[in-house]
């Protein structure tokens, strides 16, 4: 009798957005930080904004400022589609957050209109509800995604024998201006902005419960002082900490 054949849960692909901004009235910078809720994927910690590349993150690259598909493809060491994952991650941080990184024009997208903070509101939660696409968003308003702002940081890919497997793209970028963030209450528990070193204290503490992926990337960003010399080791690629045995077991890659 032949014996069953193990089925592996399907690797999805993910991006998430390590959105920072610097500290108010004070030296260095902070990261925004979501609660997932407990039903969610991931229920219960906190994480960066972020979520599955869905089919649709797949846009023409007029949509998109700074980037094509092929040199981001050639950067996540891909031969091709890149450029889908840094649509996945301003979308997420679109849905997630209420940070949308656009222009229209010559201009960022300013939420400081109500009328266009109140329509923009409208679209956030068509897209999270999967009623709307971005490329609908960006044709209806005439907005071009700042990709060329999103900085690619790290990837991870979930250990085989996890119950869920993510291939898992992190991404950088700085607050826009004219902007505030605002946690999607219908999907996250909450959002905070948070200096990194606090938010592994609050790990340390037993107040937020934090996944290997999340807790290595707020180490690497506590070893920055200011948002610009971070921004210039993530061009040199020289942030990234030494790719060890245990990172591998759990899941970081060298690239």
């Amino acid at each position: 009798m032949a014996s069953a054949r193990l089925e592996l849960p399907a690797i999805r692909f993910a991006a998430t957005l390590i959105l920072v901004r610097e500290q108010p009235r004070q030296c260095g910078f902070e990261v925004f930080m979501v609660e997932r809720p407990g039903t969610a994927a991931f229920g219960g910690l906190h994480v960066f904004p972020g979520g599955k590349v869905d089919p649709s993150d797949s846009i023409d690259a007029l949509h998109c400022d700074g980037l094509t598909d092929a040199v981001s493809s050639a950067m996540l060491g891909l031969r091709e589609g890149g450029l889908a994952y840094w649509v996945a991650a301003i979308r997420e941080s679109f849905e997630e957050a209420g940070v949308l990184f656009g222009r229209v024009g010559d201009r960022p997208v300013d939420f400081t209109d109500p009328d266009i903070a109140e329509r923009f509101a409208a679209y956030r939660d068509e897209l999270q509800r999967g009623a709307m696409r971005m490329v609908d968003l960006c044709h209806r308003e005439g907005v071009v995604l700042s990709a060329g702002d999103v900085q690619y940081f790290s990837h991870w890919i979930t250990p085989e024998g996890a119950p869920a497997r993510f291939d898992t793209r992190f991404f950088l970028a700085v607050m826009p201006a004219d902007q505030e963030v605002a946690h999607h209450e219908a999907e996250l528990e909450s959002g905070d902005w948070v200096v990194p070193s606090r938010a592994l204290e609050h790990h340390r503490d037993g107040r937020w419960r934090m996944i290997y992926p999340t807790l290595t990337t707020l180490e690497i960003l506590s070893r920055y002082d200011s948002i610009a010399s971070l921004q210039a080791a993530v061009r040199a690629r020289s942030h990234l900490p030494e790719v060890t045995a245990e990172r591998l077991r759990q899941g970081m890659q060298p690239s």
